[in-house]
């Protein structure tokens, strides 16, 4: 069995942690690097429903996408919900480690799951990391469908192919537009306009789309006539998981480890339900 520094630096070498942002909380959170690891799970967040679940596992190794301490903290307390979850994982042996910003701009990464779950063939970063010589690495992905569909169907797509949540999938913009190409960013995508636009695609899906900036994109329609698509954040992010652990899986065999890895299917996504209006204005398939 592999020791858990010998996991992490694997982990490293598919998210090296000094490519996430500056103001971003990657690698090791909790966990003895001479522990030796048998089971490995994968998530979107690092809250207690998660934990819990690799206690009941017997996983030793929890890989999240989501920082537990994004903003840092002066305790971890067991009377707070985060220090529960430190003194939780710490019990249990269970190490914690996170790949969020670096696992985005990673080749495969983020949107390059995202992409995959939505049948789209990935063209090339929306934003290209400017480190990368090959032009692979970077926000976002510029993808192509396999045919043409309108915004609506694509829309129905995004549904159908990734996890179900309460907000399903929002949609501004004409409903029968044709799409062929299409920007994806998993995770909070409206400060990616800019590069949206320079990419000259019909529609772009992301996540946590803000009131303001969206109406002010689609207000511009002579220079922004694509549709947007807003999915839950958390829908958007946990196809990664399933990347992710195929790729420590590959690395587990060719390494004799043995490891058993497992993706978590808990849905940590933050809203519960949705309650349609009876009547929602140029809402698609609605009555005005």
């Amino acid at each position: 069995m592999p020791r858990l520094s010998e996991v992490i630096a694997a982990l490293d070498a598919l998210w090296p942690p000094e490519r996430a942002e500056g103001w971003d909380a990657v690698g090791t959170v909790c966990g003895e690097p001479d522990q030796e690891i048998t089971r490995v799970l994968f998530a979107v967040d690092p809250v207690r429903e998660i934990v819990d679940e690799a206690v009941k596992l017997g996983a030793n190794l929890l890989v999240t996408h989501h920082p537990l301490y994004l903003r840092g903290t002066t305790t971890v307390a067991a009377d707070t919900f985060k220090g529960r979850v430190v003194h939780t994982l710490i019990k249990n042996d269970i190490a914690l480690h996170v790949a969020h910003t670096n696992a985005d701009r990673a080749d495969p990464g983020v949107s390059d799951a995202l992409a995959g779950a939505l049948d789209l063939r990935v063209l090339r970063p929306l934003v290209p990391d400017p480190t990368d010589p090959e032009g692979r690495r970077g926000l976002g992905r510029v993808c192509e469908l396999d045919h043409p569909l309108t915004v609506r169907e694509l829309a129905a797509r995004a549904a159908g192919r990734l996890p179900a949540t309460a907000q399903g999938i929002r949609v501004a913009g004409d409903p029968e537009a044709v799409v062929r190409t299409v920007a994806v960013s998993g995770g909070s995508g409206d400060s990616l306009f800019d590069d949206v636009r320079a990419a000259g695609v019909d529609a772009f899906l992301t996540a946590d789309l803000r009131h303001h900036p969206v109406s002010e994109f689609i207000a511009d329609r002579a220079h922004s006539p694509l549709a947007l698509l807003d999915a839950a954040h958390w829908a958007t992010e946990w196809p990664w998981c399933e990347l992710a652990a195929a790729q420590l899986d590959e690395i587990s065999d060719r390494k004799g480890w043995g490891l058993r890895v497992h993706v978590s299917k808990t849905v940590t996504d933050p809203w519960t339900a949705h309650a349609a209006s009876t009547e929602t204005p140029n809402a698609m398939g609605a009555p005005n």
